[in-house]
């Protein structure tokens, strides 16, 4: 793994440890939005390289309106098994066509995460087209979350905290706990971003792949369990100067081993598939000349990212149907 590889999961671990586990987590979103950087052409990267604070620091923006913006919830899964374990192969892939199938109603209550990308995509190629670099960044930067969460087992998934099986708590295990112990030692390097001819059924195929995976990631948890008494699969350990119930790191390791490396695997494949929406979505502009725009956001922007962020603060936290933990 190179230097700046390093460089990266070293700052962003030692960012991470106030904050509590959302999708892939603080540290592991932010992570992807990052590396993904480096997978971009010359013709992007620089315009990107400027702005990687941004499309890090933004990286958990849309698990912060999970709780306050109508609507924002479903865009994070899609629970493909209550639509029976070939959905992610069957499902219309027009939203359009999923919404006369199903109902508005039962698409929302059980995700929308591979339309919402399909979606963003679009939105990202338009505001290329438009030379709108403060719409170019806050697209990447959620698109870039969106697309990582296409790529977790347990947002593909009706029982994505194991609450239905007794295994209450593993969401925060196999996304948030080994990534922060573990992706020093992870392989980030996946190659330049391709180009995607048919992104929509890219981004399917990956809810399909990580559908796949729930099985495994259950089962090994299980069996862990029955090999680890109470007190040696969790521990204590400070955090933001709070004593916090945590998995311990001997479990967390050997779940890792026991699953093969799974979760370096599908955060090296969130990375990939992050910057190939970006590159696709430019390509697909017209390639514009990016060098050519404001290297940062603009006043508008930080001045709209604080009201967000005060708005946020204060809200009372609503009821969300679907994955609520």
């Amino acid at each position: 793994m190179s230097y700046l590889v390093r460089y990266s999961i070293v700052i962003l671990l030692t960012l991470s440890t106030a904050v509590s586990a959302q999708a892939w987590g603080f540290f592991s979103h932010r992570l992807i939005n990052r590396l993904a950087v480096f997978t971009l052409p010359p013709e992007m990267i620089g315009f990107y390289k400027a702005n990687i604070d941004y499309l890090t620091d933004n990286a958990t923006r849309p698990d912060s309106r999970r709780t306050v913006v109508p609507g924002e919830a479903p865009r994070h899964f899609l629970d493909v098994d209550v639509y029976g374990d070939s959905a992610a192969y069957k499902l219309p892939r027009s939203y359009a066509d999923a919404v006369a199938l199903l109902g508005e109603d039962s698409l929302l209550r059980h995700g929308i995460v591979p339309w919402q990308v399909a979606r963003m995509k679009g939105q990202l190629t338009e505001a290329f087209r438009q030379h709108d670099s403060d719409r170019i960044l806050r697209l990447s930067a959620d698109m870039g979350h969106y697309v990582a969460d296409a790529c977790v087992p347990l947002h593909a998934t009706h029982n994505y905290n194991g609450q239905l099986t007794g295994q209450r708590g593993i969401h925060a295990l196999w996304e948030s706990r080994l990534p922060e112990l573990l992706s020093a030692n992870y392989d980030f390097f996946t190659g330049p971003a391709p180009y995607l001819e048919r992104p929509t059924e890219t981004i399917w195929a990956a809810v399909g792949r990580s559908h796949a995976a729930v099985d495994s990631v259950l089962r090994v948890e299980r069996e862990l369990t029955q090999k680890f008494p109470e007190d040696r699969k969790y521990g204590f350990e400070q955090r933001n100067n709070l004593t916090v119930r945590t998995y311990s790191r001997e479990f967390a390791r050997e779940y890792h081993q026991r699953l093969s490396g799974q979760v370096e695997r599908q955060m090296r494949l969130a990375l990939r598939l992050v910057g190939a929406y970006w590159y696709t979505a430019w390509v697909d502009a017209g390639q514009p000349d990016l060098d050519k725009l404001p290297r940062t956001a603009s006043e508008a922007e930080k001045q709209r990212l604080a009201r967000e962020a005060a708005e946020a603060v204060p809200a009372p936290q609503a009821a969300i149907p679907g994955h609520d933990e």
